[in-house]
């Protein structure tokens, strides 16, 4: 995606063209595309260097470089609270952060479909740079492909993120221990319920929008609190309960939650009860889950309440001796079930 200097290089008819082939074939076209929508949105030295990758400057002295990758096919592309064009973004920044890294830069691959409207393209790839500025990171290479039309569906886009953790140690899957309680930043299932209200026309008396933000800030103001945290994830695809018995098993531990201390917004547990869905497997795309020694759960809860991002987080439950690895949740009827992991795909193309 390197920004081209060919003097045949003209602009695009972004408000009435649409992607043909020739746009991924190599030549005048691409050029052409790639100057007019990627080159002017991404802009930076890095992707100025013109090749076929970016010469990079190395992360301070004592750091590991940390890397993550992602592909994103939401469906609709556009959706309350953001498009899959922020949602990239923000999705492998979020990957980085839950290891405790700084994000640096991003690279960026599209798939495009032939007839997808070029002022369609453009907004996407706008609001992907809008994204990478506010995050503070830097898209500094990427590719475009082209696939018939009725072989994809617009646009799917890859990213892969790099960043870098100081210290000898960083949050992992495998941290947790008996003992350990579970914080989450805040309420659950919005972005899933914002996609599914999209596609099935639902409307509620109050909107609910995709909970899609970049967390690498509000982890940077929780590493700083000093407290002993041992695992760090977003639950996204399968939701907060797929996560957990994720980090369960990673882990080899159990762990107990209280559902009367698990945040939900009325209307996604409204849309989700219409729905016949369960809100611990929907999928969030702007929450953390965070499991930490409890000695240190006070700190970290308060630095976490202040932070714009986290007003509503909260304690849902502890980490517990289990060789079965089994997660299970005290409900607020006074029983006590399995939170088992997502069997098939109740929501696709949700990320």
């Amino acid at each position: 995606m390197s920004k081209s200097k060919s003097a045949y290089v003209r602009p695009l008819d972004i408000k009435h063209g649409r992607v043909d082939m020739s746009h991924g074939s190599g030549g005048r076209a691409s050029a052409q595309l790639i100057e007019t929508v990627f080159a002017a949105a991404f802009d930076n030295e890095y992707l100025r260097q013109g090749n076929d990758g970016a010469v990079l400057p190395l992360p301070p002295a004592n750091s590991r470089l940390v890397m993550s990758t992602d592909a994103h096919v939401v469906s609709p592309l556009f959706f309350p609270g953001g498009d899959i064009g922020s949602l990239s973004v923000h999705g492998t920044v979020n990957d980085l952060a839950m290891m405790g890294a700084r994000p640096l830069w991003l690279s960026a691959s599209f798939i495009l479909e032939e007839g997808f409207a070029l002022s369609e393209l453009q907004r996407i790839v706008n609001s992907m740079a809008q994204a990478a500025k506010a995050a503070g990171v830097t898209i500094v290479t990427g590719d475009t492909k082209v696939v018939e039309r009725g072989k994809g569906d617009g646009v799917y886009i890859s990213t892969t993120g790099v960043g870098y953790v100081q210290g000898v140690t960083s949050p992992s899957g495998d941290g947790a221990r008996a003992g350990d309680a579970i914080l989450l930043s805040g309420a659950i299932g919005d972005h899933g319920m914002a996609i599914m209200s999209q596609r099935e026309g639902l409307e509620f008396d109050s909107a609910i929008e995709s909970d899609s933000v970049a967390l690498h800030e509000l982890v940077a103001v929780m590493l700083a609190t000093g407290a002993e945290i041992h695992v760090l994830r977003d639950p996204t695809r399968g939701g907060l309960a797929t996560t957990l018995n994720e980090i369960a098993r990673q882990s080899g531990v159990g762990m107990v939650l209280n559902e009367g201390s698990i945040p939900v917004h009325k209307q996604v547990l409204a849309a989700c009860e219409f729905l016949g869905l369960d809100p611990l497997y929907v999928a969030n795309e702007g929450k953390l889950v965070a499991i930490c020694a409890e000695a240190d759960v006070g700190k970290l809860l308060d630095a976490m309440r202040a932070h714009p991002l986290a007003p509503l987080a909260a304690v849902i439950g502890f980490v517990i001796a289990d060789e079965a690895c089994f997660v299970q949740m005290n409900t607020k009827l006074g029983g006590r079930r399995m939170v088992d992991w997502l069997n098939g795909d109740q929501l696709p193309r949700i990320c």
